[in-house]
């Protein structure tokens, strides 16, 4: 047996009218007045902490490659001071471009040409 209340109806509210809650609104600007400074914080917060984190890594990077230019020029330094050796340069002159120490004859000194 079916009941009557069981028999669902079209409610009809034709004239029904929504008015807006004044005190809602102001309620809820009023919340947003104060987290909105407060999530605007927390973002610069945010984004400080980030910067100071990324330039930290960049100035690791920067100072562990200060080093490594440090040790390829004491590296070039040492290079440069075997290089410069007069014994060695005297030697491989004598080797490679067969040049030999000129002769007491061969030597004009500078008083001599005045």
């Amino acid at each position: 047996m079916p009941s009557a209340y069981a028999v669902r109806r079209p409610v009809v509210n034709a004239y029904l009218v929504r008015e807006r809650d004044r005190r809602r609104l102001r309620e809820l600007l009023l919340v947003l007045a104060a987290v909105l400074p407060l999530g605007a914080g927390l973002l610069l917060y945010t984004w400080l902490q980030l910067e100071t984190l990324r330039t930290g890594y960049r100035t690791e990077e920067l100072e562990r490659r200060v080093h490594r230019l440090e040790q390829v020029e004491r590296q070039l330094r040492l290079e440069a001071a075997h290089l410069a050796q007069p014994r060695r340069i005297a030697e491989r002159a004598r080797r490679e471009l067969g040049l030999a120490e000129p002769d007491v004859e061969q030597v004009l000194f500078l008083e001599e040409t005045r």
